[in-house]
């Protein structure tokens, strides 16, 4: 079998297949609008179609799917091994399943533990962990009984080395308890933010010096009616958890998610999306639970629907990119979701391994991407694939919203979607288009929009209008001015956006995109540079693939490959390009320079889930800045014609 899988791999696109430009059948809830004038100049944009009834507990639709179905299977993670225990994946470890009536049954005895400590939203519980059967168990324990939880970023733990964003946690939520999977790989973070009036509980491990509780202890309790009659007291209005903010202006809002939201938003997704409702989801996930994305739109998608979701310890970087592609070959999912990155990694994987182009095409209705902006040549690749392996291609599914929405917002009308291009509002929303600085905010207001931010009155207050829409800051501009039908398609972040000395605006998710998909595959993102100087700039930040350009080997330093004459060659081709190519100095890169450094999560120039702060980098970077506008620094490439 494994000689077989191996040969299967090896086997290249047929460059004889016919390219067939239809579509895998998929079905759009929301094709029409309807738009209304409101002051100002402003517009109001809905769905044609009423936000149909939704369940007013999510914990209603889990304790429903345990009840009908209780050996259906929830969640799956792959079981340790040697590589997982040294930090390298975890390839090839058999399935750990987790079944929905086993899932209630351990809910109910966590729940009736957490009760007997009196935990509440003044005193919740703080999960630091990565995805994980244990994580989820205590987050429905959590869901079943009304206490709020908070998954955590992992990075703030092990990755950051100062801990201020985990301290920052500490002391807005004030946690009761909190629980990490592994006390020997958080335990510097534990020792250093856990204050001793914080119960530790701990899967696996211990702390030195400081007593723990272990995880199976929780388990060993046993459920009393107090769990039933916590759950009964719970209702739409109840927090089921606070998701934190990436914190790219300031430090992370903790953003409050409450039972109403969630189940709404579901509501929004299958009624937009309704091939949730013809078959139960199967999907293959690494998005983290810390994340909207994952632990919102995904999670709760499963749980809504009664689907499966196998926990993917990969991720779309070098060192993990392989589990991914591990499991993709083995488990095909219906729906797959990733961020750009992520994508980008499988259309170039799918190119030579069959395998991977066999398992992952076979029955998937929709593929997915969030995060940031995909570029058109990455979903050019996928098409392209798919055309010649099944003779047709697979939705792009993509559309626009963020934590405080729940997340889903908006979404694509048709197949015929471009990079860029985000649709329409789901059922139950409505769009506030406001004109500001030359651009087009969007607000939102909604039943699956957030109260507010914990213990953060005055930034709640701040992040509405005063007609009670929610300031997003993104902006939008029609895909066809001619066809409001057609749907909105994004123009970028309002507070990025900034002013050359000469007065000329620079639209900066516009240009960055444009360089992003010039400069595909070898640069993951671009900070824009040139605020109130006469002309634009561009910080890039490569990708490993610049190694392969260079001719290094995939271990070499990145500086060895960012110094060699191919990886310059080619930079200055393109930034030739897109000169040639620009109109004006606000979309004219004049210099350009690639980061040897990435960009630093202690510093808040990057989530754990990749995304760029533009503000962030140029604060912290401001020398090389000026270095770059002012000629100081190398290498500095610049358009043919300056030189």
């Amino acid at each position: 079998m494994q000689s077989q899988m191996q040969s299967e791999q090896a086997q290249p696109l047929s460059a004889a297949a016919s390219r067939v430009p239809g579509y895998r059948p998929l079905k759009f809830g929301v094709t029409r609008v309807v738009m209304t004038k409101g002051g100002d100049g402003s517009h109001f944009l809905e769905a044609d179609q009423p936000l149909q009834t939704y369940a007013t507990r999510m914990t209603d639709r889990f304790v429903h799917w345990a009840q009908t179905d209780p050996e259906r299977v929830l969640m799956a993670r792959r079981k340790k091994n040697s590589a997982a225990a040294n930090g390298k994946g975890n390839i090839g470890g058999d399935w750990q399943y987790l079944s929905y009536g086993k899932a209630l049954l351990d809910a109910r005895a966590i729940g009736q533990a957490l009760l007997d400590r009196g935990l509440s939203a003044e005193r919740p519980v703080l999960i630091l962990s990565e995805n994980g059967l244990e994580h989820a168990q205590l987050a429905l324990a959590c869901m079943l009984v009304g206490i709020p939880y908070c998954p955590a970023s992992p990075a703030y733990s092990l990755v950051a080395s100062d801990y201020g964003k985990l301290h920052h946690i500490f002391k807005t939520l004030t946690p009761g308890l909190v629980f990490a999977a592994d006390g020997t790989r958080y335990g510097k973070a534990l020792q250093a933010t856990a204050g001793e009036g914080v119960e530790v509980v701990l899967a696996e491990g211990t702390l030195p010096g400081r007593a723990t509780t272990a995880y199976a202890d929780l388990l060993k309790t046993k459920a009393t009616p107090q769990v039933d009659a916590a759950m009964q007291a719970t209702g739409p209005d109840t927090i089921v958890k606070f998701l934190f903010t990436s914190g790219s202006t300031k430090l992370p809002k903790a953003v409050i998610n409450t039972h109403r939201m969630w189940c709404a938003n579901q509501q929004q997704m299958r009624q937009s999306m309704p091939v949730l409702a013809e078959h139960a989801p199967v999907l293959v996930d690494w998005l983290p639970w810390n994340h909207t994305f994952g632990g919102n739109h995904n999670v709760g998608m499963v749980l809504y629907n009664g689907g499966t979701l196998y926990i993917d310890d990969g991720k779309p970087t070098p060192a993990l990119m392989a589990e991914t592609l591990y499991n993709l070959r083995e488990i095909a999912p219906t729906l797959y979701f990733n961020v750009p990155t992520g994508f980008e990694a499988i259309a170039s994987a799918m190119k030579t391994d069959g395998q991977l182009r066999k398992n992952l095409l076979s029955k998937v209705r929709m593929f997915f991407y969030a995060g940031a902006s995909l570029a058109q040549p990455v979903w050019d690749s996928l098409h392209e694939t798919q055309e010649r392996e099944i003779g047709e291609r697979i939705v792009m599914g993509t559309g626009l919203g963020m934590t405080e929405s729940s997340p889903f917002a908006i979404f694509i009308t048709s197949p015929n979607v471009r990079a860029g291009d985000i649709g329409v509002p789901a059922p139950g929303i409505r769009l506030k288009l406001v004109p500001m600085n030359g651009k087009t905010e969007i607000r939102y207001s909604g039943p699956n929009i957030t109260p507010g931010y914990w213990r953060s009155p005055d930034a709640t207050a701040s992040a509405f209008d005063d007609e009670g829409f929610f300031c997003t800051g993104d902006a939008v501009k029609w895909i066809d001015e001619n066809d409001i039908h057609q749907g909105l398609k994004f123009d970028g972040r309002i507070a990025e956006d900034f002013k050359l000395g000469t007065g000329t605006f620079v639209s900066v998710g516009p240009l960055r995109a444009k360089i992003i998909a010039a400069c595909a595959p070898y640069v993951q993102d671009v900070v824009l540079t040139g605020i109130n100087l006469k002309e634009v700039g561009a910080l890039v930040f490569p990708t490993a693939a610049v190694r392969s350009l260079a001719g290094v080997a995939t271990d070499a330093p990145l500086r060895h490959a960012l110094d060699s004459a191919p990886v310059a060659a080619h930079f200055q081709k393109v930034l030739d390009e897109l000169s040639a190519a620009s109109t004006g100095s606000a979309n004219r890169i004049a210099r350009m320079h690639l980061m040897h450094e990435p960009p630093s999560l202690d510093k808040g120039e990057v989530t754990d889930k990749g995304s760029i702060n533009q503000g962030a980098v140029l604060t912290h970077r401001a020398p090389l800045v000026s270095g770059l506008h002012e000629d100081a620094i190398s290498p500095i490439f610049k358009p043919a014609q300056d030189k």
